[in-house]
């Protein structure tokens, strides 16, 4: 029996096969966040904050970007990016920098390029970072008054490491 007659029955199911799992994929629209790399005492806080985390944000719906992880978390499309355990901004030596302080939580502000603005939390065990995109800038600081919860309820104050 010559075995080379079976070969194109599976190499077209495998193609088929091969095709199907592409297109199902979900990170062809996802949003994208690099997911942070803090030691254990940060990253338990994170978790812990990753478990408090609203649903809602400005009124957008949850939709985490991907790679998944509880360090990360995001609402709405285009999307408001948080992730936490980030390294310390280097812009928090900067005597002049801008900060808010919103609903008890203290935030270093810096604009990006193209009109997108990042948030990072002061004066907390772990950092915490909000991006908010150009589209979603007109709300102001809107998203950072619906996780100011979370993070009052899962990162304590002090000084992170």
């Amino acid at each position: 029996m010559n075995i080379f007659r079976h070969r194109p029955f599976g190499l077209p199911a495998l193609a088929v096969l091969m095709i199907a799992a592409a297109g199902c994929s979900s990170a062809d629209d996802a949003p994208s966040a690099a997911v942070p790399s803090p030691g254990a005492t940060v990253a338990r806080l994170c978790d812990r904050l990753d478990g408090v985390l609203p649903k809602k944000v400005d009124g957008l719906t949850r939709r985490d970007p991907e790679p998944s992880s509880a360090l990360t978390a995001g609402w709405g499309d285009p999307a408001i990016i948080l992730r936490c355990g980030v390294v310390r901004p280097a812009k928090m030596a900067d005597p002049e920098a801008d900060g808010v302080q919103v609903n008890g939580v203290g935030w270093l502000l810096e604009q990006q390029a193209g009109g997108v603005f990042r948030f990072t939390t002061t004066l907390r065990k772990a950092y915490v970072e909000v991006t908010i995109p150009k589209e979603r800038t007109g709300d102001g600081m809107a998203p950072l008054v619906s996780l100011a919860p979370a993070v009052k309820k899962a990162i304590p104050e002090g000084i992170a490491d």
